[in-house]
């Protein structure tokens, strides 16, 4: 039985500046380790060192140009067979070079490593630990692949989770209002569909990934226009926009929207009396700051601590979304004020 052909390249990518740098430190470290080793022999001099610091980053660049050309082809064959064939490529790179040198040297009459050694004991030692490092490296590097594959997956399921549990439970609610509006109000009612439209044309964005902070606060805006015609005058939205602001900045899709709903769900429709949702916007130094507050019923009347990343599905989906597109620099903090329930973005612009 043929075995299915991989849909991807799995061989990691080692066409990459930071993955050459890896290699060639790599082949640096087996340098200093053996300089350092206390075997007995003689200690290395400056020229030794240098010349062993050449040849080991000339195999570390020949074993990462040579699998960079071979990725696909040996993608191509089963991940055993593959990862077989790739440390052994590392390893007849690490023959040849070594062989060639030995051979350069015993012509010139120069001595090799610490003492004479044979060739054989010294090119196979060589391809041993090319075969040994490359092994370690690709192995690394497949983890660290596998890794952020994983976490990318993550985040694009959570946002497609928040998307599915946001558009139902709207687009029934935004339904109903419509179908209420129809015979007292038409005009409102046609202002409810069209606003309806752009705002679920914005949120399926035609199969994109990513938003920008302008396209948030349209869609954040479309939202909050039909929620007033269900809420009326217990709704009233206050925004605060301090320019300059990074209006394209490149964001995940629907990081404000979210917020600006859990405002109006589980703070102002609680309220009989209902309230003002405060939507600010700026730039401090090298961060935006975006902030969601709303009044809001404490739960049993007791204060909550202040929460870091979020709390609830959604802040948690867009703490872990701006996490992976921003790194550590961006952070998601929730909680209660006197009355009032805030959320706080602060996201990198660099």
């Amino acid at each position: 039985m043929s075995q299915a052909q991989p849909a991807q390249d799995w061989l990691p990518e080692l066409c990459t500046l930071p993955r050459l740098v890896v290699m060639l430190g790599l082949a640096e470290l087996v340098v200093i380790v053996l300089a350092l080793s206390p075997d007995g022999a003689p200690r290395w001099s400056v020229e030794h060192f240098l010349s062993a610091s050449a040849f080991a980053l000339w195999q570390a660049v020949a074993v990462t140009a040579l699998l960079c050309v071979m990725r696909s082809s040996l993608s191509r064959l089963p991940q055993q067979l593959g990862a077989l064939c790739a440390v052994g490529v590392a390893g007849a790179v690490g023959m040849c070079s070594a062989g060639t040198l030995y051979t350069l040297y015993t012509a010139t009459g120069l001595q090799i490593g610490a003492g004479h050694v044979g060739f054989w004991r010294f090119t196979l030692g060589s391809a041993a630990v090319v075969m040994l490092i490359g092994a370690l490296a690709l192995r690394y590097f497949y983890v660290s692949d596998r890794w952020a594959a994983q976490v990318s997956a993550s985040a694009r399921a959570e946002a497609d989770a928040l998307q599915a549990r946001i558009r139902p439970h709207f687009l029934f609610n935004s339904m109903n209002l419509i179908a209420s509006l129809l015979h007292s109000a038409p005009q409102v009612a046609e202002r409810a569909v069209l606003d309806l439209s752009d705002l679920f044309r914005a949120a399926l964005g035609a199969g994109e990934d990513n938003s920008t902070l302008a396209q948030e606060v349209e869609l954040s805006e479309r939202y909050l226009s039909i929620e007033s015609l269900r809420l009326g005058e217990r709704l009233s939205v206050q925004w605060e926009r301090t320019e300059p602001l990074p209006w394209t900045l490149v964001l995940p899709r629907l990081v404000l929207q979210p917020l600006v709903e859990n405002a109006v769900l589980h703070g102002i429709s609680r309220l009989p009396e209902g309230g003002a949702i405060e939507i600010a916007l700026r730039v401090e130094g090298r961060l935006l700051h975006v902030r969601v507050r709303n009044p809001a019923p404490e739960p049993g009347g007791v204060p909550v601590p202040r929460v870091e990343r979020g709390a609830g599905h959604a802040q948690r989906s867009i703490a872990h979304r701006l996490s992976y597109r921003f790194g550590a620099g961006a952070r998601v903090t929730g909680f209660w004020e006197q009355g009032y329930y805030a959320c706080e973005l602060a996201i990198p612009l660099a």
